[in-house]
């Protein structure tokens, strides 16, 4: 696997296979999957096995038993890794030629970590808030992420953009968006207007955002 995000792919289709809704990218995972009520699974991606990867996991752990380790390249040490893992209580696949093994479930390790309930409850909200799975784990953090928040920025843009003017309560319903009022008031991409109390437009830097988002008048 030449890049990262090419190992998403495969782990994506074997977790789905299994039942889990799986999207990438959530807050800093390469990988989060859900399956009604269960704690989620959490893989982490890399092209070898190293220490930043391991790094990663002990991480997420934090937020769930669940956590694999994901590497497009065999371990020359697979014993030793297969043993830290182990001992860490990560789990760990392979992905090579678009095949996903499962060389190590996660276990309970000895000492287990604290969860971070306030954390993970941001990391399941933003998973079942964001629409489909527009980014693939493991992408460059150059790349903007689609995160809910912005698909609500767009969705409210292209409102405006096609209906001129509106009024926040109008926006929230119209385009689905619990966190119009919000939005519209920070303005973090410098998208809106406020024309009047309760009234936003959209800026020429709005319909810049939306045209490089692939938005068209006719949508």
């Amino acid at each position: 696997m030449s890049l990262e995000s090419d190992l998403y792919a495969p782990v994506k289709a074997l977790l789905e296979g299994q039942g889990y809704s799986v999207k990438g990218e959530v807050k800093g995972c390469d990988v989060v999957a859900v399956r009604g009520d269960e704690p989620p699974v959490i893989v982490e991606l890399k092209r070898a096995f190293g220490m930043a990867l391991v790094l990663q996991g002990v991480s997420r752990l934090a937020l769930s038993d669940s956590v694999y380790l994901a590497v497009g390249a065999w371990p020359r040490n697979m014993r030793d890794v297969r043993k830290l893992c182990r001992r860490l209580g990560l789990g760990l696949m392979v992905v090579a030629k678009q095949r996903v093994d499962i060389l190590l479930d996660p276990a309970p390790p000895p000492n287990k970590p604290r969860k971070d309930k306030r954390r993970l409850g941001r990391m399941l909200g933003e998973h079942a808030r964001r629409v489909g799975d527009p980014n693939r784990g493991g992408s460059s953090t150059k790349v903007p992420m689609m995160t809910a928040y912005r698909q609500e920025a767009l969705r409210c843009a292209g409102l405006l953009a096609r209906n001129g003017p509106m009024k926040v309560a109008a926006l929230k319903v119209a385009a689905e968006a619990p966190k119009a009022a919000l939005i519209l008031r920070d303005d973090h991409y410098g998208w809106f207007e406020r024309i009047e109390r309760g009234i936003y437009g959209l800026t020429p830097q709005g319909r810049l955002g939306l045209e490089q988002h692939g938005w068209k008048e006719s949508a």
